[in-house]
């Protein structure tokens, strides 16, 4: 197949009909793959020199010969083929994640792993060495791979690494489940239970199970698979109206960068119905709404007619569009309308947004050149930042960025914005572009300072940086393999979180009498406590050595079986824990149930001795769930040796009567 041709001519309305298109087209579907198939005189797209070096280097890492096998040719085309998609998109930005764009490449990476582990024999993570190979080979058409091939490397091995542990639980879940199998067929509900938890595409189940002359049950996986869609489809539901047209307007004007006030007609408008809410989406001729791209959220605000005020609660971009967002409809959808933005959250933003910049460039200063934006979320509350990095930083690393952010707020950097640039010509400017963008011919240049900040921006921005005040981060963290994230405030969060810091120091510091040395104050007074705490515990273990005299004085033997079963108070679960191993290696044949006040909090310990548990088939870890529901708790542990703590402590007796009742089942 060379062409395979769709024909553009109508768009289907939301009612079902179909009006047809003011410009048809034919899409022929010939990329650039099939095109030099044609050319080359292959009757595979991968038997070209554009997948073959890839191919051949899977062979031979694998020992696995191309072209023998359908199976094994397969699961080298998918490596092929997945390789690209996974690289290319790391390169452009999307980091792999559990949801939208980011859980479309997980699953693309994971379905590349799993043939790699089932058809090629790679137990180890591989997919990642094919970077290296794909860059070199795009390093012309496609130089950002090169650019940044450490650091896809890097995301893909992380990512490879904990699918292949999660295949390794799942095949010991597997193991289990073939020992509790009854018959020769994997129920359905399980099947889909290794899929949705542990990631075993169905036909990996069925794989391993006809290695072990078992049968799965498809249907009932299936009708899971439908169930779960159903409750996707129910939590997700929405429906879009078709767009009805207003007014007509060549072109929708922003006018936000200079005005938080506009006069402004509707073009369009349409009923969004979900779950939860209707909503109204409208488009307006003119308007100052920004709209939520670059990481910074959308403007909210309200349109007035008269005495009429719509709400305007989020705005967004579609397909250029700037779609305002309402609760409901104006009664007018012709009238003139004054569109206004809520000044005061615009002008937060811009600080955190003007910060990010900053942050941006501090962090190149400080950590290198590596540091690329990965990611960024700017409100009127805080700033998040995801930047390409390897390591955790610093705390001197962290305060130098602090303060260097700092020191440009105080030279109060004056705002340079450039429009309609040339992009070739911003490039050469230095402007460094931002994570999620797309650039057309011409670009915005936002600059603070020429020799610091200079970079690609559709955002709104502070006129100069002093209007910031004050920049204090919050946190750094990890967000995936490669990626760290900073979290960060400014002007009133920023001032609001060092008095609360302020008011916290002053309150320790009058709880200690206001030393002179704060910090000497409190290193001394943790320096106290652990040594009191040691001092409790050998109060504690001593007060298990008198527990223990008295429970092996209360030993009942009952059918070879030594029973301790009593309630007891002692002062920590370290003490309770001592005292149940050293009864099992005093006592034979123990079958130990402690419930205990431990410091006021309600227990259950549970010891065996070891022979119990092989020949009477005791377990400590399923008796305990039992018991521990008399006490509002949970625990858990191994077939010899279970506890759970819970939180109501009156419930004591009933753990005891409960495993008095117990014992003349055993016994």
């Amino acid at each position: 197949e060379i062409w395979n041709n769709v024909f553009i001519q109508f768009n289907r309305k939301a009612d079902g009909s179909l009006e047809e298109l003011p410009a048809k087209h034919v899409d022929t579907g010939m990329g650039f793959e099939r095109l030099v198939r044609a050319v080359q005189g292959k009757s595979s797209n991968y038997d070209t020199d554009v997948f073959q070096p890839t191919i051949q280097f899977i062979s031979q890492h694998c020992g696995i010969k191309y072209g023998v096998a359908e199976t094994t040719d397969i699961a080298m085309r998918v490596m092929a083929d997945h390789i690209r998609a996974i690289a290319f998109v790391i390169a452009d930005g999307q980091l792999p994640s559990n949801n939208k764009a980011g859980y479309v490449i997980r699953r693309i990476l994971r379905r590349a792993v799993r043939y790699g582990y089932t058809f090629l024999n790679l137990k180890e993570p591989f997919l990642n060495k094919l970077v290296v190979l794909l860059a070199n080979q795009f390093a012309d058409v496609f130089p950002e791979l090169k650019a940044q091939q450490d650091f896809v490397q890097k995301v893909i091995l992380e990512e490879e690494t904990s699918f292949l542990r999660t295949l390794e639980n799942g095949l010991k879940r597997l193991e289990q489940i073939k020992v509790d199998l009854k018959g020769d067929s994997i129920e359905g509900r399980v099947v889909f239970e290794l899929y949705d938890t542990f990631g075993f595409p169905l036909d990996l189940t069925a794989l391993i199970a006809r290695e072990n002359n078992l049968k799965i049950d498809e249907a009932g996986f299936e009708k899971e698979m439908a169930i779960q869609k159903e409750r996707s489809k129910a939590a997700a539901v929405s429906e879009t109206g078709d767009w009805i047209l207003v007014n007509d307007a060549d072109k929708v004007e922003f006018v936000g960068y200079e005005y938080l006030e506009s006069k402004a007609k509707i073009v369009k408008y349409r009923q969004v119905k979900t779950k939860v809410k209707d909503q109204y989406q409208l488009v307006l001729d003119v308007t100052p709404f920004y709209a939520e791209s670059g990481g910074q959220v959308g403007d909210v605000g309200y349109i007035q007619s008269g005495s009429e005020k719509i709400f305007i609660t989020d705005t967004k971009k579609e397909n250029d569009l700037t779609v305002h967002f309402a609760d409901k409809l104006p009664s007018n959808v012709n009238a003139e309308f004054t569109a206004v933005v809520d000044a005061n959250k615009r002008s937060l933003t811009e600080n955190n947004h003007s910060a990010t910049h900053l942050l941006h460039a501090a962090l190149r200063d400080v950590l290198g050149k590596h540091v690329g934006q990965k990611g960024s979320l700017v409100n009127e509350k805080v700033l998040r930042f995801d930047f390409s990095h390897i390591a955790k930083m610093t705390e001197e690393e962290i305060a130098k960025v602090e303060k260097i952010v700092n020191q440009k707020i105080r030279e109060n950097i004056v705002l340079d914005e450039k429009r309609n640039v040339p992009i070739n010509e911003a490039k050469n400017l230095g402007a460094m572009a931002l994570f999620g963008e797309k650039y057309g011919d011409f670009v915005r240049v936002i600059t603070f300072d020429k020799n610091y900040s200079v970079e690609l921006c559709g955002g709104t921005h502070v006129p100069s940086v002093g209007k910031i005040g004050l920049f204090k981060i919050t946190s750094e963290s990890s967000v995936a393999a490669g990626v760290r994230r900073i979290e960060a405030v400014t002007s009133n969060e920023a001032e609001a979180l060092v008095e609360e810091q302020n008011s916290l120091v002053a309150k320790i510091s009058e709880l200690l009498k206001n030393p002179k040395d704060l910090v000497k104050a409190v290193a001394d007074l943790v320096e106290e406590k652990v040594t009191l705490q040691k001092q409790l515990e050998e109060v504690y273990m001593k007060q298990a050595q008198e527990l223990k005299v008295l429970l092996l004085k209360k030993i009942e033997k009952v059918d070879g079986l030594n029973y301790i079963i009593e309630k007891v108070q002692i002062g920590s679960a370290d003490a309770l824990k001592q005292l149940a191993y050293e009864l099992r290696a005093q006592v034979e044949n123990l079958y130990m149930v402690l419930a205990a006040d431990v410091d006021g909090k309600p227990n259950v310990t549970i010891m065996f001795s070891d022979n119990l548990v092989t020949e009477r088939k005791l377990n400590a870890g399923t008796l305990i769930r039992e018991l521990a529901k008399d006490i509002q708790g949970g625990g858990g542990g191994q077939p010899f040796y279970a506890t759970a703590g819970g939180k109501e402590l009156s419930g004591l007796d009933k753990v005891i009567a409960k495993a008095k009742a117990e014992t003349k089942v055993v016994s």
